[in-house]
């Protein structure tokens, strides 16, 4: 396998770049499956490998500038042989003189040293938001036509459900159709997020086993899982059950608040494109569930969601309530609002 020259990596899950990182180009590089090849700069030289010693692998962050070290790693040829790999964090962060040094850098082949640029920025409608400095950069056009770029927006709903199957393959576990379209429904597609949970679930499974009911049992103790059928007592107008949930966590649910602002605002958002008719992905075993709820509600219950979360929002940041207290006016008014009937919903 032919070794770059030089490597972008342009994802918003930063969990899911190091994975993809360490997966497709660090592993090659250390077991000696990644080589030196022919016109592996923008120069077009080519050189040969130093050396099949272990690699050298240092990692430097943007938002703490490229010092020295990182200058002579990048431009000064090693006295012991070893592959250096040189890993920018937020490279998308540096300012547009560090750039334009880079890309003319980048533009001689260096015996032995091999860049790769992690750029952590959001996505939008289906693109990286690069600075335009970056987006123009000489180097990037480069590396694309060399195909040394990759891209990924991170995981969505309908890729969350591969990747869960993957990753938890990976510690061993083996997991029930229901315990799986639990997760799926459960989580946010957040890679982190879905390692955290499959750890903890790795701990509490005796047998590598995982059914419904041990999801279930976590959610008593993770928080991140709590707050998801919390929404779905919400939603369901269960208010009884809402305010169980709250007594039983032990600050009354105040750490709560902000995840819930958070996934809240994301579940509104997919009611909303449904209402309005656009094209949505949810697990299809929720679908019909989530549609039912989107066409009760309206767009005059949905704007009134949303009103309530800028409100706890806004009463929080600005000192006017305490988080317990917002949190305790927020359950209130969403209890209200899911449980009302649909004429009332659209009178607004």
């Amino acid at each position: 396998m032919e070794r770059p020259g030089f490597y972008f990596c342009i994802c918003p899950d930063a969990a899911l770049l190091r994975d993809w990182l360490e997966r497709e180009l660090l592993e090659p590089v250390r077991d000696g499956r990644m080589t030196e090849g022919q016109g592996s700069a923008l120069g077009g030289m080519g050189f040969a490998m130093p050396g099949s010693s272990t690699p050298d692998i240092q990692t430097f962050w943007a938002d703490e500038g490229l010092d020295r070290r990182f200058w002579d790693a990048l431009t000064l040829l090693g006295m012991d042989g070893r592959l250096k790999v040189l890993i920018v964090r937020g490279a998308h962060q540096l300012p547009a003189e560090v750039w334009k040094k880079l890309s003319s850098a980048l533009a001689t082949p260096r015996l032995g040293v091999f860049p790769i640029f992690c750029m952590e920025c959001p996505w939008e409608k289906g693109q990286p938001k690069l600075p335009a400095h970056v987006a123009k950069l000489k180097c990037l056009a480069f590396a694309d036509s060399k195909k040394w770029v990759w891209r990924s927006a991170g995981l969505d709903q309908r890729s969350m459900r591969q990747y869960l199957q993957r990753e938890a393959a990976g510690l061993g576990l083996k997991m029930s159709p229901d315990a799986l379209n639990s997760l799926s429904e459960m989580l946010i597609p957040d890679a982190a997020a879905i390692h955290g949970v499959l750890e903890q679930l790795s701990l509490a499974s005796s047998d590598g086993l995982v059914n419904v009911d041990l999801v279930r049992q976590m959610t008593e103790f993770t928080p991140d899982a709590v707050i998801f059928d919390f929404i779905r007592q919400l939603e369901s107008g269960n208010a009884r059950a809402v305010w169980k949930t709250l007594l039983r966590e032990g600050d009354g649910g105040e750490s709560l608040l902000f995840p819930l602002l958070t996934l809240m605002a994301r579940e509104a958002r997919i009611l909303w494109q449904m209402n309005a008719g656009e094209k949505v992905f949810v697990p299809q075993y929720v679908e019909a569930e989530k549609r039912r709820l989107a066409s009760r509600l309206g767009f005059g219950g949905l704007n009134r969601v949303f009103e309530a979360l800028c409100e706890a929002e806004f009463s929080v940041k600005s000192g006017a309530r305490t988080p317990l207290q917002a949190m305790e006016e927020l359950v209130a008014q969403l209890s209200l609002i899911f449980g009302a009937k649909q004429e009332m919903q659209t009178r607004r």
